[in-house]
Order: structure tokens, then C-alpha cells, then sequence
């Protein structure tokens, strides 16, 4: 099943930490980095982006479970 990436707008700080690891997930939209799409294939570097974000601003979820960021 496919993960859903969410970027909290309000949150994001725009460190482009996210879409330096995955530039082919995430993308800089102005001060902001949002998701290239909303869904990817479970991928352990979809779950170090959102555990590396300084604005913790990346949710990624496997149906109603969060996933990422791992505590």
C-alpha cells in the first residue's frame, strides 16, 4: 500500500532538507517545500526525510497509521 506524504505549510520553515534527500518526492514552493505527490511506495529515505526536517513538518502515513517521523 501506498504512504501518504503530507508537508504542514504553516510548519515548514523551507530548510530544503527534504528535497535535497529526495528531489524526485519533494520540491521548494517558495519559502515552503511541499510533496511532488501526495503518495510514494514505502521507502525507508521517504521516512529520513520526515525524521530530518527541523520543523518536524513532514507527516507520512501508511493508511490511518503515521509512520514517519519515527520518535
Amino acid at each position: 500500500m501506498p504512504w501518504k506524504i503530507e508537508v504542514d505549510g504553516g510548519t515548514c520553515i523551507g530548510s530544503g532538507m527534504c528535497a535535497s534527500l529526495l528531489p524526485e518526492t519533494f520540491a521548494l514552493d517558495g519559502a515552503t517545500a511541499r510533496a511532488v505527490h501526495e503518495t510514494v511506495e514505502p521507502d525507508e529515505t521517504v521516512l529520513d526525510a520526515a525524521d530530518s526536517c527541523p520543523a518536524m513538518a513532514i507527516t507520512v502515513r501508511d493508511g490511518a497509521e503515521v509512520v514517519g517521523p519515527r520518535p
